[in-house]
């Protein structure tokens, strides 16, 4: 069948090749003619006919040649005199001949028509550079305006012969599998007059093709059921072969127009009975119980697209009776985006313009089910032989757990790789930051208030402090901040944080806050919880710029299994819910998968509106804490963020009780809607105040290891400053060469990534051979990711980057003041 149904684009391809070997020969007719016609109006010189052939076959495809005879070349283009090299027409043929493809007979042909002065036209195989040669068709033609003189043109049909031998087999092929099928085929006019019948239906009737071309179809037909002569039939006929026996079979007939005359397209089935409990009635049983138990949804079409049949597969797939489904329209199924690509899919099958066609799609319903449908055609061998199709088979595949599963991976993959860039830019930016906030100290110290270099040198410190911020959110992205969990109630702390919020949003926004019951209790930071809450709210505020409602909802989920929800697969378990929703412009459909991206923001037509982190930093708080955050939106529809944290136990939340009470007792009030760098001042000024900063000079060997030589300067100048002896080195190996170097060292300062020899692998060093000295770490990492498998020790601490001359002095202080493990 794929044979007989590519036979049209066979037929198309030969019809082009010919239309251009047509086109060569009139090529050659033309330049004749012409020749023929300049000779009787007027004498024309050789020069002449040679300008004109030159203008005509200059650019024509293929070599072109004009010879003496067996002699000279007179003309030739351009393939013409790269093909001859030098030699003359018949000379190079004799040489390129392949002898054993009988070449030197076509070339001797060729030889005679030369000698009588004649056309011709011949195929001749020419050795090349494959093993196999080379086919050209040769013609030769006499021009008459010039005697003596013949017109040599060669076409490469190499490609073609193969393709027709390849259709030959084909049509042969597809001949002997219709005279071979175990069922009947066969054709018959309306009078009943046969025209074709393949061997298999011949052979039950004991008769050659040839004898059954002189009888008609009531000839070989026993009783009176006869299919009717112009029209779709299908029934019971029997037939009476030579022998005088009786072959009783089913009978599919169609028809079709050939030429203004209709012909049937016979099926026959032998030793078929409409009684069910016959062999044939069984079969049929068996295989529409194959058809409904097969696990595949498969329906069938008629050409207008309309359902003929289907298996309960499919009716479960779209959730109707089969009953119900017969007679609707396939593409009434899918939602309406993707109809269209269906029924073009589906014409093109209908058509014959494709053997087969696929359509990723979704049904209606509240499943939004994907599926992939595989199209097609529905015809028996008789139908497709005359480039006909009855309908189409489909089978509709549901894909929906396959493409979330791809989605979750695409997006895993996409937040991971950006994870890693973020964390990376982040620790190369606090290594910058670090130098910077260093050197402003520095400066400070020798420019006072009531300096005039104070204020640039404060707003530079200012904006470095805002660039440490921006860092920090992109460590939260990438999951490498540090996180200080506690046990904590959402409820209460919602209830805390509500008043900040209110005054967030502003009076044109409506704020509700909605508690659920049994919460429990979630492990997280509060500190970053309420960024998490604060971030989302700025986001609604933004997007009901005429004001609206924000809700803040709580609830539980449980999950008793691996639970798919949009790109996320959530583990089973408790988890408890906090859910962030506005009465906004909501988001885009292009844009739902890229608003977790740092510094991707839908805010770009109001400049200055955000940095892009802010969804990011919420989405790596969450993910680190352990829980998942889905997005729900449409546009002027609103959004609603979904925040999925996995809830502690009733056991260990009532263990953490008294814990939580007397950490709620010594909370700080919900604070006040100011400047964020106002604000900023004075919680510096309230900490530098807790902690009575005073001198911060000391005494002692330290061991300074960094890399980055404006960090490793700043340090070390800092420290000097303080009264420290201060040794240093770029690299932990040449930090190892010190050490051995040097008796007494009280302290080592090393920074955690550095090329070669790293921070970690230092630190276990000088744990096991120096175990009197204390170790500090710096990194621009967090502190759970830089300090990594270096054993927890109460002689091994952490400074995160940035820091400040004045934070790198009071850890300093701290830890050489600490008594030395024993």
């Amino acid at each position: 069948m794929a044979a007989l149904a590519g036979l049209g684009s066979n037929v198309a391809f030969g019809f082009v090749t010919w239309a251009w070997a047509v086109g060569v020969a009139s090529l050659l007719w033309l330049t004749s003619m012409y020749l023929f016609w300049t000779a009787r109006s007027r004498p024309s010189s050789l020069e002449q006919h040679l300008d004109f052939l030159s203008a005509t076959l200059d650019g024509a495809p293929g070599p072109w040649i004009v010879s003496e005879g067996h002699g000279s070349v007179v003309y030739a283009n351009d393939w013409g005199r790269e093909w001859l090299s030098g030699a003359t027409p018949l000379d190079r043929l004799s040489a390129l001949a392949a002898r054993e493809y009988d070449g030197g007979d076509a070339v001797a042909r060729l030889r005679r028509a030369v000698d009588v002065g004649v056309s011709d036209q011949i195929e001749v195989p020419l050795r090349g550079e494959m093993p196999e040669p080379d086919w050209f068709q040769v013609s030769i033609r006499p021009l008459h305006a010039m005697p003596g003189l013949l017109a040599w043109s060669l076409e490469d049909i190499t490609a073609r012969k193969a393709i027709n031998d390849i259709l030959s087999q084909e049509r042969q092929d597809l001949a002997d599998f219709l005279d071979f099928m175990p069922t009947g085929i066969y054709s018959v006019d309306v009078d009943g007059k046969f025209h074709y019948a393949n061997q298999r239906f011949v052979q039950w009737l004991g008769m050659s093709t040839d004898d059954i071309l002189n009888v008609s179809l009531d000839d070989v037909i026993e009783g009176s059921a006869r299919p009717e002569p112009d029209g779709e039939w299908h029934g019971v006929i029997r037939f009476k072969n030579t022998s005088g026996k009786t072959v009783e079979a089913l009978v599919f007939q169609g028809t079709y127009d050939d030429a203004g005359t209709t012909r049937t397209r016979s099926i026959v089935l032998r030793d078929v009975k409409s009684d069910e409990n016959s062999a044939g009635g069984q079969g049929k049983s068996q295989f529409r119980s194959l058809f409904d138990s097969a696990p595949v949804a498969i329906t069938t079409v008629d050409p207008d697209g309309a359902i003929g049949d289907c298996n309960q597969s499919f009716a479960k797939l779209v959730a109707r009776d089969r009953e119900a489904l017969v007679g609707n329209d396939l593409a009434d199924f899918l939602i309406e985006d993707d109809r269209r690509a269906l029924k073009s899919e589906l014409d093109r099958v209908l058509t014959g313009q494709s053997d087969s066609a696929m359509v990723d799609a979704r049904l209606i319903g509240a499943r939004s089910t994907q599926v992939s449908i595989f199209l097609g055609p529905l015809s028996g061998p008789v139908a497709a032989a005359a480039g006909e199709i009855d309908g189409a088979v489909v089978h509709v595949i549901d894909t929906t757990e396959q493409k979330n599963l791809e989605v979750q991976f695409a997006q895993a993959q996409k937040m991971q790789a950006m994870g890693q860039l973020a964390g990376g830019v982040a620790h190369d930016f606090n290594n910058l930051l670090t130098a910077m906030i260093g050197f402003c100290d520095l400066l400070l110290q020798r420019h006072a208030a009531g300096d005039p270099s104070f204020a640039d040198i404060m707003q530079i410190k200012q904006n470095s402090n805002r660039a440490a911020n921006l860092v920090r959110q992109l460590l939260a992205f990438s999951r490498k901040q540090p996180l200080q969990p506690k046990e904590l109630y959402c409820t209460d702390h919602l209830t805390e944080l509500s008043h900040l919020l209110t005054r967030l949003i502003g009076e044109s926004i409506e704020f509700k806050l909605i508690h659920g019951r049994d919460l429990g209790v979630v492990r997280v930071d509060p500190g970053q919880f309420d960024q998490i809450i604060i971030n989302l709210a700025v986001n609604a505020r933004d997007a009901m710029p005429g004001g609206g409602t924000l809700t803040i909802a709580t609830d539980t989920k449980v999950f008793e299994t691996p639970t798919q929800i949009g790109a996320e697969q959530i583990p089973p378990g408790r988890y408890v819910t906090i859910s962030v929703a506005d009465t906004g412009k909501g988001i885009a459909r292009e844009d739902i998968g890229r608003i977790f991206e740092p510094f991707f923001s839908t805010k770009v037509e109001t400049p200055g509106a955000g940095t892009g982190l802010g969804l990011a930093t919420v989405y790596g708080i969450v993910r680190q804490t352990g829980g998942f955050i889905l997005v729900d939106s449409a546009p002027c529809e609103g959004a609603r963020f979904t925040i999925y944290l996995p809830r502690l136990s009733p056991e260990g939340a009532a263990e953490n009780a008294s814990e939580l009470e007397s950490a709620e007792d010594v909370s700080m009030p919900a604070p006040s809607v100011e400047n964020p760098v106002a604000l900023a001042g004075k919680i510096s000024k309230a900490l530098a105040a807790g902690r009575g900063e005073g001198d911060l000079s000391g005494s002692g060997k330290i061991l300074l290891v960094e890399d980055e030589d404006a960090v490793r300067v700043f340090a070390s100048r800092a420290l000097k400053n303080k009264g420290y002896s201060i040794l240093e080195a770029r690299t932990g190996e040449q930090a190892m060469g010190i050490l051995r170097d040097t008796d007494a060292l009280d302290l080592l300062i090393t920074d955690m990534m550095m090329p070669g020899m790293d921070g970690g692998t230092l630190a276990r060093f000088v744990r096991v051979e120096r175990p009197e000295v204390r170790i500090i770490l710096i990194s621009g990492y967090s502190e759970e990711v830089a300090r990594g498998d270096v054993v927890d020790s109460p002689d091994i601490h952490f400074l995160p980057k940035p820091f400040s001359l004045g934070q790198l002095a009071t850890k300093v202080k701290d830890v050489l003041a600490m008594p030395p493990s024993s």
